[in-house]
């Protein structure tokens, strides 16, 4: 008996540990949240992205292994700018990035703008990283300037 009572005790101290916040569920509800409350029309990839394409661009359109040159502004659902490159922007490999900018940026031609919308499976995790509190959804204004 005082097994099962020790045992009852641990799963209820740790079922209510930040490790067991259902980060997809949180996510999914802030995200829809902050689509309402800024009245945008996003779309839902399959991965659980949500992006804004503002301005499709006229160029060459990247895949998963481009090299691309992107202008950026990254921010939490408050506001809160936590990530911006200058405008002419900041050049890397599609594979080098968090998943959702992997696979967001491939959304847009060059010249195009708009929203990615990234829960944490796709963006830094559950836990934290750097400054970023784990489990965060990220959102970033992204302006694709070039497929190099």
């Amino acid at each position: 008996m005082k097994k099962y009572i020790a045992l009852f005790v641990f799963f209820s101290i740790f079922s209510c540990s930040k490790d067991n916040v259902d980060y997809d569920k949180e996510n999914e509800k802030d995200i829809l949240e902050y689509i309402e409350a800024n009245d945008l029309d996003a779309t839902k990839s399959e991965s659980g992205l949500y992006y804004v394409i503002q301005k499709q661009g006229e160029g060459l359109r990247p895949n998963s292994n481009s090299n691309v040159t992107v202008s950026y502004k990254g921010y939490y659902s408050d506001g809160e700018v936590f990530d911006q490159s200058s405008t002419n922007g900041f050049s890397f490999n599609l594979r080098q990035v968090i998943a959702g900018w992997t696979e967001g940026i491939t959304y847009f031609k060059e010249g195009g703008e708009g929203i990615l919308l990234i829960p944490s499976r796709l963006g830094y995790g559950y836990e934290d990283y750097s400054s970023i509190p784990g489990g965060s959804v990220l959102i970033f204004d992204i302006k694709l300037i070039s497929v190099d």
